[in-house]
């Protein structure tokens, strides 16, 4: 674990290769992705974004699909081992979802903040800990790179054009410059991008 100076915010995301990370049905059009999420290429990338990472931060929605999709794959023997280790990081982690609806949490472990998400990784930062992971949050991951409050991008990007659906780069993003820490290529086409950001 590091000290809350070291704390870096890492934001993670899947994209098209048209540049959207959901489907013109909404938030929940992800079946593109799916086949493209479960390659060694994908698997390997999640995991090493969360094994430096002591708090995982979420918008409700994402939160709703992770935290009712993930915490039974820590049992599931079945499982390929990468997905039980991040099924079990998820359950024992702090987690802190960002919402404007929710009063209390309907998840175990799980703290609720209706605060900007500069705001909110700003207190985060003061505490101790390791990394703060965004996982493919982009209700929240868009105003943190408006905020400039992103030190490490990762993208996983699937070779299909999906033909609509939300980007996640807007015009307005501040100039910032961004170094290559690591990449991967694997089956299907798949290609995993890591940047740090330069200050």
């Amino acid at each position: 674990m590091t000290g809350h100076a070291d704390r870096r915010v890492i934001a993670n995301m899947n994209l098209s290769l048209d540049g959207r990370y959901c489907g013109p049905g909404g938030p929940q059009d992800h079946a593109w992705v799916v086949p493209y999420a479960v390659t060694d290429v994908a698997r390997d990338h999640l995991t090493d974004l969360w094994r430096t990472a002591t708090t995982a931060l979420m918008g409700r929605v994402n939160a709703e699909g992770f935290l009712g999709y993930w915490p039974p794959v820590a049992h599931d023997e079945a499982a390929d081992p990468r997905d039980r280790g991040f099924a079990a990081w998820l359950a024992e982690t702090e987690k802190v979802v960002l919402s404007r609806t929710l009063a209390a949490s309907p998840w175990e472990g799980t703290r609720i903040e209706n605060a900007p998400a500069a705001e909110v990784v700003d207190g985060l930062k003061t505490q101790e800990g390791g990394d703060i992971l965004v996982p493919c949050s982009a209700s929240l991951i868009r105003p943190l790179l408006a905020a400039d409050r992103v030190d490490r991008l990762a993208l996983m990007i699937v070779p299909e054009f999906i033909g609509g659906g939300p980007r996640l780069f807007e015009d307005g993003l501040p100039a910032e410059k961004w170094a290559l820490a690591s990449h991967a290529a694997g089956e299907h086409g798949t290609v995993t991008l890591v940047y740090d950001r330069l200050r």
